[in-house]
């Protein structure tokens, strides 16, 4: 399996009611394929799907399966406390029809390397899936050391780790450790162009949530070998990206799209809005990039 181009990591729209609201969802959807996305990446961290239901998520990745043409890529996010939850999603995202899903480190427990080789190795054996990897130690707590992914590395079904550690050393060190077996994919957005050079060909990008275009165009203009006018690119994405790093992601993905003009509603408690502050503060450095 051959990941590759922008693949949005999807917000989950709510309605005043907090219900999932699938008109917005519908609308969103299409406004990001319009934009040049290759794939679909529902029920992650910014989805929201820790407070999500079991059956809410399965409506959502019923929903985004029949939306996606056979020539997009899907990857079902099926995260959980515990292994044993972790296969049940699984097996429930591969009868739905996804055969790609994205793992993070199981959130609460801070597995050894042993009990997180075993996790994943648990899961590979339970479902027939194709697995990537989901490294973000600042919300997870801890790292996929190389001792894991050395254990994996060799399995055709582990086809690549979105790198969200903000390092760019070990994006470095993915690529030159595993390259041609597991994929360096792009997840420190603010340091989206670098993670390319080092041979990240696919991006599972919050961001493309609110701001598609000038993301599938950065990864456009930097296949085509134009590196001066993709540098250009991301000085321009960077003071956005650098914000949403900064904290309260997922409010202020959610908000950028209600800028953008497909609203997708706020985010569920615990999560709270934006003060007034940190909504001018993030609009003053979406408009650049939306213009």
């Amino acid at each position: 399996m051959q990941l590759s181009g922008v693949m949005p990591a999807l917000v989950t729209p709510f309605d005043a009611a907090g219900k999932i609201d699938f008109k917005a969802f519908e609308k969103h959807l299409t406004a990001l394929r319009t934009a040049g996305v290759t794939g679909w990446v529902p029920c992650g961290s910014t989805g929201e799907y820790s407070s999500m239901s079991n059956d809410e998520r399965e409506d959502v990745l019923r929903f985004v399966k029949e939306f996606a043409n056979e020539n997009e890529t899907l990857i079902a996010g099926t995260n959980a406390p515990a292994t044993r939850e972790v296969i049940e999603n699984t097996l429930r995202a591969r009868e739905i029809g996804y055969d790609t899903v994205l793992l993070a480190t199981p959130f609460y427990t801070r597995p050894t390397d042993a009990e997180l080789l075993a996790h994943y190795r648990a899961v590979l054996d339970a479902a027939d899936v194709n697995l990537v990897l989901y490294s973000y130690p600042y919300k997870d707590g801890i790292e996929i050391t190389f001792d894991v992914m050395d254990a994996l590395a060799d399995d055709p079904r582990v086809v690549g780790i979105k790198e969200s550690s903000g390092v760019m050393q070990r994006a470095i060190d993915i690529h030159s450790r595993y390259d041609g077996r597991i994929a360096l994919v792009s997840g420190s957005d603010d340091l989206a162009l670098d993670f390319m050079f080092w041979g990240a060909d696919s991006w599972i990008c919050g961001p493309a949530n609110c701001m598609a275009k000038a993301c599938c165009d950065l990864d456009r203009t930097f296949r085509s070998g134009d590196l001066a006018k993709a540098r250009e690119q991301m000085t321009v994405l960077y003071r956005a990206m650098n914000i949403l790093e900064s904290g309260k992601f997922v409010q202020k993905i959610k908000y950028g799209c209600e800028v953008q003009g497909t609203p997708v509603g706020v985010c569920r408690a615990p999560l709270g809005e934006l003060t007034a502050e940190e909504k001018a503060e993030f609009r003053a450095a979406l408009e650049p990039v939306l213009n």
